[in-house]
């Protein structure tokens, strides 16, 4: 039985304690659901926790409000980032897990982008696909060592080509062990994006 937390989520047990436990942020429109399939290609025996965006825009499940496509509310940033902060916790005391490694689309990058910011100590790392920068002033998170990797689409329409080596910019200079790469496709996911971010994962200690 899956405990009930305060977010609405999915957890799949991991095959090996060693593998560090995912968190699955869907983009906007997706669920709990949406990336287990990638979690489970790119980390075979990791644990997987995906929980459901709580805001929702005309129907559909997001992790934060927007005002418009490329604009956030960052005050709502800032609280949504603290639940999701609050929900690791439980899902981390409710299932033995060590503290996760994010793994973010397109709004969940963003959001687990602003965990970090905001929240330095909640997150092991970050794969960051198709992320933008979350908040104007994101404050002095101490990043020391934390690795990130923003994968990025060098033909996509929604996230100017400046913004995510902006935000790489932001996470390197708080200490933050970058890789950013720029792939040829748009906004949606690729088979590039798997092999990248397997490889990346696999790298880590």
């Amino acid at each position: 039985m899956t405990p009930t937390l305060s977010f609405v989520h999915r957890f799949e047990a991991g095959a090996a304690a060693a593998a560090p436990p995912l968190l699955l942020l869907h983009g906007t429109g997706g669920d709990e659901t949406d990336l287990l399939p990638l979690g489970r290609m790119i980390a075979p025996a990791s644990a997987l926790v995906s929980p459901r965006g709580r805001v929702l825009e005309n129907g559909m499940p997001r992790f934060f409000r927007r005002l418009r496509e490329g604009v956030f509310d960052e005050e709502d940033v800032r609280r949504q980032a603290q639940a999701l902060a609050d929900f690791v916790a439980e899902a981390r005391a409710a299932y033995g897990l060590a503290a996760p490694v994010a793994v973010g689309f397109s709004n969940g990058a963003n959001i687990a982008a602003a965990l970090m910011l905001l929240h330095p100590d909640v997150l092991a790392g970050a794969c960051l696909i198709r992320a933008m920068v979350p908040l104007s002033d994101p404050g002095t998170a101490d990043l020391t060592g934390k690795p990130v990797l923003i994968l990025s689409g060098a033909q996509d329409p929604i996230v100017p080509t400046e913004n995510p080596v902006r935000l790489a910019a932001m996470l390197t200079a708080r200490g933050a062990t970058m890789q950013h790469k720029v792939l040829p496709g748009g906004h949606g996911l690729s088979q590039a994006d798997v092999t990248l971010a397997k490889t990346w994962l696999d790298s880590l200690p």
